[in-house]
């Protein structure tokens, strides 16, 4: 066999590629082409969404067996909107990378194993305090509000050469991607936000005010069943200013939770419904949102025996005044690091046995645990007034205050994340219901 037909069948079988291309010779086409794509993949954690994944697309399916987790390098901002300010966005880290895989499309697959695709899908450690999506928006006053990053500072660097798939299933296959170390590359696609991207846009009309929100159906939405409704009412920042939709949704867990077994403990299917608030007093605020609850229910199959309440911070203001103006709407609520309900609202509450759940942090930086303490007392005294005793009171008021070595993140004001955390909390709420009338 002469050398040049021995060259042509290594080639042939994948056996050997050429790593040079004589001057008078263009690149090949996949050289030339190199990466195609970038894609963030988002997740929400506990305290907020975060680039969970890059996604990064070649021309051609890609050789698996070519990749480890040094092929690329994935930098992020380190800046938290709870912790850091805006001038911090521009710092930057490196992620951590946890699994780098192939798929046909930019996704994640929950054993992280490879599949024929041209997409390479490198995760990166969700433990890692980089990689946040939530910025701050506005300032109008001493507070803020927050919202999605719309130009989100993900950058990739592919270090090591990156090969397709070999005719015969032999060698490296043909080079897709020389490694250019030292060219970042930034997010060239929308993002693919896991369960946020699911959630549907509506807004209701009342009095003059608008009150955007959005709201998740099942998969297998079916008009003829009835399904628990988890109403989820967002902190002051979260609230609309104009040009933060969504972000009641990724700023945090409590949204998202009730879509996940993970975080149930139940793979029941629950209606989420989170509204965004204008800030323009609770009474206000909470009567629209009676108004659109009372909408809702007859647009979509809701179980009216379970109709549920979460908060955070700000949003039990507007629970405490929902409860007590239509006490009869609700199966229960869970309040978490919030204000203080006052005496008329508990008379109400109790009047009406809406069973609740209050958590708080001891150092609480912003809203001090005596407010909880407060709400306990009243409702205790609310409940006594009518004849309740202690072990009667007991199943209808829970009550915990959280050391700071429950939260995982320090920010001793979200006491919805060691709440969240503790699934019995969130399998208690969606075991209750309200008597038929």
């Amino acid at each position: 066999m002469t050398t040049r037909r021995l060259i042509a069948t290594l080639m042939a079988a994948g056996l050997l590629t050429t790593t040079a291309t004589p001057a008078s010779a263009s690149p090949s086409a996949h050289t030339r082409a190199g990466i195609q794509s970038v894609t963030a993949i988002t997740k929400v954690y506990t305290f907020g969404q975060k680039v969970a994944a890059v996604a990064v697309e070649y021309k051609d399916t890609v050789n698996p067996r070519t990749l480890d987790r040094d092929t690329f390098t994935v930098s992020d901002s380190i800046y938290n909107f709870r912790f850091n300010p805006p001038e911090d966005l521009p710092k930057r880290a490196d992620r951590t990378v946890t699994r780098i895989y192939t798929n046909d499309e930019p996704a994640l697959d929950p054993h992280g194993r490879s599949g024929r695709g041209r997409y390479v899908i490198v995760e990166l450690d969700p433990e890692q305090n980089a990689g946040w999506t939530v910025i701050v928006s506005k300032c109008p006053t001493f507070l803020c509000t927050v919202k999605v990053n719309p130009d989100l500072p993900t950058q990739v660097v592919q270090r090591k050469d990156v090969y397709g798939k070999p005719g015969l299933g032999i060698g490296k296959g043909p080079l897709l991607a020389r490694a250019t170390p030292d060219t970042s590359r930034k997010v060239t696609e929308k993002p693919v936000n896991l369960l946020v991207d699911e959630f549907r846009y509506g807004s209701y009309l009342s009095g003059g005010m608008v009150l955007p929100y959005h709201y998740h159906l099942p998969k297998n939405y079916d008009p003829a069943k009835r399904y628990p409704l988890m109403v989820v009412l967002p902190g002051h920042g979260m609230g609309w200013d104009g040009d933060n939709l969504l972000v009641q949704v990724a700023a945090d867990i409590p949204a998202t939770a009730w879509l996940q077994p993970e975080w149930t403990g139940s793979t029941e299917d629950v209606i989420v419904l989170a509204p965004q608030h204008q800030r323009v007093g609770s009474p206000a605020e909470a009567d629209l949102l009676v108004k659109l609850l009372d909408q809702f229910l007859k647009d979509f199959a809701v179980d009216k025996r379970r109709v549920y309440a979460t908060t955070v911070s700000y949003g039990s203001q507007l629970l405490w005044n929902a409860f007590a103006k239509r006490p009869d709407l609700f199966a229960g609520g869970l309040v978490t690091g919030g204000f203080a309900v006052n005496a008329e609202q508990a008379a109400a509450i109790a009047a009406a046995e809406i069973p609740l759940w209050v958590t708080h942090g001891v150092h609480d930086h912003l809203l001090n645990i005596n407010l909880a303490r407060t709400t306990r007392t009243l409702l205790r005294d609310a409940y006594t007034a009518r004849g309740k005793t202690s072990e009667q009171i007991e199943t209808l008021l829970r009550y915990t205050e959280y050391e700071d070595t429950a939260f995982s993140l320090p920010d001793y004001h979200a006491a919805y994340g060691p709440a969240y955390e503790d699934g019995s909390i969130l399998r208690w709420l969606l075991s209750r219901t309200r008597p038929q009338a």
